[in-house]
């Protein structure tokens, strides 16, 4: 058979395996269609076999066979059974303390009630209480955020990446659109979202300084043009280049950016308002961002600082306000109900042992060896001779402190004859799901990231 004929009969099986995939209605009026529209309603049950259908086909045409129909309704009342649930509550065991996957930081719980008291009525979002006049919702925020900082301007969006296109955005100008970057710093933070992308979105050029394992201050001076609208220095945060390696410190770039009467703006991503001498990390602080001299310091909420998604912006006033003038703001503000978070976390801060104390993603971090002990033997017992305490390490996770093992004990379960994704897979289907890990054909649950009465309810 000629090279042409065994393409054309590929194409033939492929186009009648596509004619015996059933088709939507016929499946909605079978008997199990009809108890899934009771259970999940018509429209989502129609939606999930039109989806399945379609990966069907798409099988079909790699040479798959379709299934029977018992199999596309199974696969079809899953994905309708994971719309009609919604988000659902998960108990983390990876030892993964900011997981990307799993929500990132856990709320405080003074956050976790500030968000719910704001989501079940009304509150004073945009109102002053001592004049009735309209005011700025994230003022609250803002003032915490100072306080806390030294900063004397402060602007919150809706994530981080928000805060720095808004500071792109807002610092450009027709003339000078020009933001010089260490070509050492040109991140992906994931899903394939990139820094330059984010760069041409608010209208900014890119001028790569350096090479990407070594920068020095005179790469900046070089690149200077009238065109130049500011320096931007972005901390790796889930990367580290280790070797022949140099970079300039923000003190140097500062420096550079006031002798040629622009800004510095330094995005840290998911750096503390603070070093705590505690908390093993070595993200820079945004208090030492400003007080290197940037104008404007960007940083996340729902990272090292254990709030929820939130883009937060310190500086100088002047850039500030250029910022919050410009009609993104309002497109990238910042919700109600994460507002409320926000300002119940920033408030924890206030108090720096209470932060180490309320705040579950420092909690974590800071989790003593009897305390880990001590809740990984606790899930052995309950577990049995299946399971025994062993080390392993964690991670911040999130994109933070990438070269950061947090080792400490761990419960690790045998699989038996299941096999480690087996069992993993079981664990998943409970409720709550239990999401472990796999380690050299253990699964691991590992304390640091579970509660005493998560530890027992995943053992």
């Amino acid at each position: 058979m000629s090279p042409r004929t065994k393409t054309a009969a590929a194409l033939d099986d492929a186009a009648d395996a596509r004619r015996h995939v059933p088709s939507v209605d016929a499946l909605l009026r079978s008997a199990p269609g009809v108890r899934a529209a009771e259970q999940f309603g018509r429209a989502v049950v129609r939606q999930a076999l039109r989806d399945t259908l379609a990966e069907i086909r798409d099988e079909a045409e790699r040479g798959g066979q379709p299934p029977d129909d018992e199999v596309v309704m199974a696969r079809a009342l899953g994905a309708a059974a994971r719309v009609s649930y919604g988000l659902s509550e998960v108990i983390n065991a990876t030892g993964v303390v900011l997981h990307t996957g799993l929500g990132r930081a856990p709320l405080p719980a003074v956050a976790a009630k500030a968000a719910t008291a704001a989501a079940h009525g009304y509150s004073d979002l945009e109102v002053d209480r001592e004049t009735g006049s309209r005011g700025r919702r994230t003022t609250r925020a803002e003032t915490l955020l100072k306080a806390l900082t030294g900063a004397e301007a402060a602007l919150v969006v809706n994530n981080n990446a928000a805060a720095l296109l808004l500071a792109l955005a807002g610092l450009i100008t027709p003339a000078r659109k020009e933001v010089l970057v260490s070509r050492g710093e040109l991140i992906e933070i994931g899903g394939e979202f990139r820094l330059p992308d984010i760069m041409a979105a608010s209208g900014a050029r890119l001028v790569e300084v350096g090479t990407t394992n070594r920068t020095r201050p005179n790469d900046y001076r070089r690149a200077l043009t009238r065109r130049t609208a500011m320096i931007l220095k972005v901390h790796p945060s889930n990367y580290r280049v280790v070797g022949f390696t140099n970079s300039v410190g923000a003190p140097a770039l500062a420096e550079i950016a006031r002798g040629a009467r622009i800004p510095l703006v330094h995005d840290v991503g998911s750096g503390l308002l603070e070093r705590y001498p505690e908390v093993p990390n070595d993200e820079p602080a945004v208090t030492e961002a400003l007080a290197g001299g940037a104008d404007v310091v960007t940083f996340s909420g729902d990272k090292l600082l254990g709030g929820p998604q939130a883009g937060l912006m310190v500086g100088r006033p002047d850039e500030i306000a250029r910022a919050r003038a410009h009609p993104l703001a309002r497109a990238l503000r910042i919700d109600k109900l994460s507002l409320a978070a926000v300002e119940a976390t920033l408030r924890l801060y206030r108090d720096p042992a209470a932060a180490l104390r309320e705040v579950p993603v420092l909690r974590m971090l800071v989790a003593g060896e009897a305390e880990l002990q001590a809740r990984a033997e606790a899930m052995v017992a309950l577990i049995g001779d299946a399971a025994r305490v062993m080390r392993a390490a964690g991670k911040a996770g999130g994109g933070s402190l990438p070269l950061l093992e947090l080792e400490g004990p761990v419960c690790a379960v045998d699989p038996g004859d299941a096999g480690v994704e087996e069992l993993a897979r079981r664990l998943r289907a409970f409720d709550p799901p239990v999401i472990g890990r796999a380690r050299e054909g253990w699964l691991v649950l590992d304390p640091r990231t579970m509660s005493d009465d998560e530890a027992r309810v995943a053992a």
